[in-house]
């Protein structure tokens, strides 16, 4: 009995060592674009301001164009404490252009020659602080409401991001099959996330078989609808400066298509963690239960998670997109020529073949979890 059970503490906790083990190696792992910085001999620091000039700003309607120069004060680098002067460059766009006022910190880069100061650019607001502010907040109430659980959640979020970065990045960045990397990736993770969840027993069996179903299933039919609709992968938003940036090669349509499965992955690990748990729940509480009677319970719970994980996907995808709505509605477009559009029909297609997904997840992950979960009950029983 003491052997079973800590059988069963090493299955629980082994999935916790591995992925401690995988960010561990994923932090020293160099990308190999570490020296690919625009720049080199510019110094990045955080400035105050201290004074502003608008008097070179050119009011035109809703936008504005020209420069604001803005006195300064540094108070990270290698200049801390020193006093500077730098431009604001306004393009006359509402989305790139930003406004400093006294009190602002900003993010800058500092050109030099020979340790002088030949020019301050301003980058951006500085908002490093709020944004950790805002991490730290959601990392404590997850551990106060989830606990362990909740710790285990946040080492799969950085796990995940340390391999979007890391790995999957770099590969598409240096002409790997985007599809295959990132297929590859993707059912890493996810058998990784959800054993973070269970360890490594019946139940993480049966969630990452229906997460795998779904995902391939997602793959194959975004490969073969993007041809269909024709949609080229500059699509999707600065996707196209990377060809003018020196990577020309790369095949931005294979890496609209692996997006459409990345995108989606979640989803169906949502889905198949919460079929999978439902059903361990019935079985638990009837250990005489039929794997066939587990898997129509498991078919019920399907049933009604899909109809809002559906919208989940829409919701997701299209919230982004409510200002080009609201455009195409101000400006009359027909709704035949709004679907057409390749920018929209990408998103359905994102849209649907995730919902194809989940359709597929939800069945094939209620027949393993019925089928693995009470034939290990009745086997126990006989």
């Amino acid at each position: 009995m003491k052997l079973c059970f800590s059988k069963e503490k090493l299955r629980y906790h082994a999935p916790v060592l591995v992925s401690l083990l995988l960010v561990a190696i994923l932090i020293g792992i160099p990308t190999g674009y570490e020296d690919a910085v625009q720049y080199q001999s510019a110094e990045r620091c955080v400035a105050e301001i201290t004074a502003v000039d608008n008097s070179s700003i050119v009011d035109t309607g809703l936008v504005r164009s020209g420069e604001q120069r803005c006195g300064l004060v540094f108070t990270t680098g290698i200049y801390k404490g020193r006093e500077a002067e730098g431009v604001n460059l306004l393009q006359g766009s509402l989305e790139q252009d930003k406004l400093f006022a006294v009190g602002d910190k900003a993010l800058v880069v500092v050109s030099q020659k020979d340790g002088q100061i030949t020019n301050v650019t301003m980058i951006d607001h500085y908002r490093i602080q709020w944004e950790v502010l805002l991490g730290l907040l959601f990392v404590m109430l997850l551990v106060l409401f989830a606990g362990r659980t909740g710790l285990r959640a946040i080492l799969s979020f950085v796990l995940m991001l340390l391999a979007m970065w890391k790995l999957l990045v770099p590969l598409y960045l240096k002409g790997c099959s985007p599809i295959w990397v990132g297929l590859g990736a993707t059912l890493l993770l996810t058998v990784l996330i959800i054993a973070l969840v269970y360890g490594f027993d019946r139940r993480w069996a049966a969630a990452s078989s229906g997460s795998f179903l779904g995902i391939l299933v997602t793959c194959v039919m975004g490969i073969v609808f993007t041809d269909l609709f024709q949609i080229h992968g500059a699509v999707m938003a600065y996707s196209e400066s990377l060809l003018y940036a020196g990577y020309q090669d790369l095949n931005l349509t294979q890496v609209f298509m692996s997006s459409i499965f990345l995108g989606s992955a979640g989803a169906m690990m949502d889905l198949s963690v919460d079929i999978t748990s439902a059903v361990h729940e019935v079985v638990c509480k009837r250990p005489d239960i039929s794997p066939w009677e587990a898997v129509k319970s498991g078919m019920n719970v399907g049933r009604a998670a899909m109809g809002t994980m559906t919208t989940t996907l829409l919701f997701a995808y299209s919230g982004g997109y409510i200002a080009l709505l609201m455009v195409f509605m101000a400006q009359g477009t027909p709704l035949t020529h709004i679907v057409n559009y390749k920018y929209v029909a990408a998103e359905l297609l994102e849209t649907v073949v995730g919902s194809f997904g989940l359709v597929t997840v939800a069945p094939f992950t209620a027949l393993c979890a019925g089928w693995m979960l009470a034939r290990r009950e009745v086997r126990a029983k006989n």
